[in-house]
């Protein structure tokens, strides 16, 4: 079988690739441009093209023809032609809806398809977008329309909607100029420089100032340094920047980054948080706080901040976890330059849509085990331990209803004597043991007798362990899933984690991200769930994105 080419196209755009083949690492990579992996057993692995995907690549600057070359190369039947078809007009659907600024007011969109525009003028839903502009709007034959400045973003996020992306040329305001330099030695003396790809990511970003760049989305993989690359952007564009992150301990990751690789001046950096709020021209905060408000019935104050103040940049870290009032405000701000930051695009509320539209197109992607070969992030081994029920725990399964069954599957008691054998076999290594449940973790923690963060451990507490942990005075750390995202914990290289949301892809691709900085050794990724329960099913789900970037899980039993 494997003689022959790896990859069967079907009519209904599922490609299938055959995991034994000595092309599929080849043709997985060639893949990644524009496709995404739906299912991954263990000898075909399915793809699926999307009009996303395709849209993504041809941002990208991937040809067509290199798709459908690609494909030719390795597909072991002759491709149906409806496939093609359809992959062709979704592609080229980017780019034929084109916003450009005719007046400081006024917007121009040009739809270089009859068809689209004829549909778009019909859409009750977009009515309400196009203004008369000297007689121009409706006339016969008239290949664009006409928009208020004002509806720049809500305009795009309609039109993605309704199925066809616009490429903004519109431009964007400069913000308030403020110099960012980059430092050759850090205060710590180490030499520092920017990583060829880090340059090449601030490069595809912001294309010299051109009406073509300032806007998208960087995508990396944890410990890959994206938090250089957004310095990177902000020496480039060098005007004030409001930097939005995921948590208070990621604030202050970047403000100590800024500090310590760049020439900025401590005094020049705010915080804008629940303990400090200040806006200088360099400000740092968070998705909780810019959408905090004491009841339901106030009004999102805190958003306003996008607006009151003449940013040149805004850098959205950990992109993918963005909600929907910080949507909602975005539309209002697209003359503002807007970088996205992220280890994964995959959303699962499905609205990547959203991020393309609002945010950005993908402007830079770097497949995970590419960087891995180059030594700069680590290598990872993946293993999953199916673990049964006890007795006891199988007779509650069997009663439970669906939702009580994934807990009680999360929390099989069996697990911690893995994890107290996993332990043993990894002493004297960095390890984080990471959960869903709370009751859970504190148990575990307990009876290991080993500190333990969650959302209920105040902030302070919370950094005293993390750089007792970084300075190696305690080996093991029980966390919950604020450690998700953006903690920086380099010396980390053991992962066990016991329980996890559902089926979260980009939770499973943030965790393994934790222990990806480089070391000389490979680390470790251990995954527990139940045998036999719809945690196992779930388990599946959450290893998509990861057997897409090429990590393969190891599977044992206990």
């Amino acid at each position: 079988m494997s003689s022959q080419k790896p990859l069967i196209i079907q009519s209904d755009r599922t490609l299938m690739l055959e995991v034994g083949h000595p092309g599929y690492v080849e043709c997985r990579d060639f893949l990644a441009l524009f496709a995404e992996l739906v299912k991954s057993p263990e000898f075909i692995h399915t793809y699926r093209v999307t009009p996303l995907s395709l849209w993504n690549a041809a941002a990208l600057d991937v040809s067509f023809k290199e798709i459908t070359e690609g494909l030719n190369a390795f597909s072991r039947y002759d491709i149906p032609s409806n496939v093609t078809i359809d992959m062709r007009e979704w592609y080229e659907t980017y780019g034929k809806l084109v916003l450009q600024k005719v007046a400081p007011d006024c917007l121009e969109l040009e739809v270089t398809d009859s068809r689209i525009l004829e549909r778009i003028r019909n859409i009750e839903s977009l009515e309400h977008f196009w203004v008369d502009n000297d007689g121009h709007e409706g006339h016969e034959g008239q290949d664009r329309l006409f928009i208020a400045q004002v509806s720049r973003g809500d305009l795009k996020h309609a039109l993605i909607k309704a199925g066809y992306p616009v490429k903004d040329l519109c431009g964007y305001l400069d913000g308030e100029k403020f110099e960012v330099a980059l430092r050759s030695i850090d205060l710590n003396n180490n030499s520092f420089e920017m990583r060829d790809y880090q340059k090449e990511a601030v490069d595809m970003f912001y294309c010299s100032g051109q009406k073509t760049g300032g806007s998208g989305v960087i995508v990396l993989p944890c410990g890959s340094g994206k938090t250089i690359i957004g310095l990177g952007t902000m020496a480039a564009i060098s005007s004030q920047t409001l930097i939005i992150t995921t948590n208070n301990v990621s604030v202050r990751q970047w403000r100590d980054e800024l500090l310590l690789k760049t020439h900025t001046e401590e005094s020049d950096i705010g915080e804008y948080t629940g303990r400090v709020k200040e806006i200088k021209p360099i400000t740092i905060t968070t998705y909780q706080m810019l959408t905090h408000r004491r009841s339901k019935d106030e009004p999102l104050h805190n958003l306003d901040i996008f607006t009151e103040h003449n940013w040149g940049l805004i850098i959205y870290d950990e992109v993918h976890l963005l909600p929907a009032p910080v949507f909602r405000a975005t539309t209002a701000i697209q003359a503002r330059r807007r970088l996205g930051l992220t280890a994964t695009l995959v959303r699962e509320d499905g609205k990547e849509d959203d991020v393309f539209a609002l945010i950005g197109p993908k402007r830079y992607d770097v497949p995970w085990k590419t960087l891995e070969s180059r030594g700069y992030i680590a290598e990872a081994i993946c293993i999953e331990y199916r673990v049964p029920l006890s007795p006891d725990e199988e007779l509650e399964y069997a009663h439970a209803d669906n939702r009580a069954k994934f807990r009680i599957a999360a929390e099989n008691q069996r697990k911690k004597e893995i994890v107290c054998e996993l332990l043993e076999n990894h002493t004297g290594e960095n390890i984080l043991i990471i959960g869903q449940y709370i009751s859970q973790l504190e148990k575990l923690a307990k009876e290991l007798g080993v500190p333990i963060i969650t959302g209920k451990v105040k902030h302070d507490e919370r950094e005293k362990l993390y750089d007792e942990f970084k300075q190696g005075h305690i080996k093991i750390l029980v966390v919950s899933k604020v450690a998700n995202f953006a903690v920086d914990l380099p010396d980390a290289s053991v992962m066990i984690q016991i329980s996890g949301t559902f089926g979260s892809r980009q939770e499973e691709a943030q965790r393994l991200g934790r222990i990806l900085r480089p070391k000389k050794r490979p680390s470790h990724f251990y995954t527990l769930v139940s045998k036999g329960t719809t945690e196992q099913s779930f388990g599946s789900n959450r290893q998509l994105f990861l057997v897409e970037q090429g990590y393969r899980y190891q599977i044992r039993y206990f």
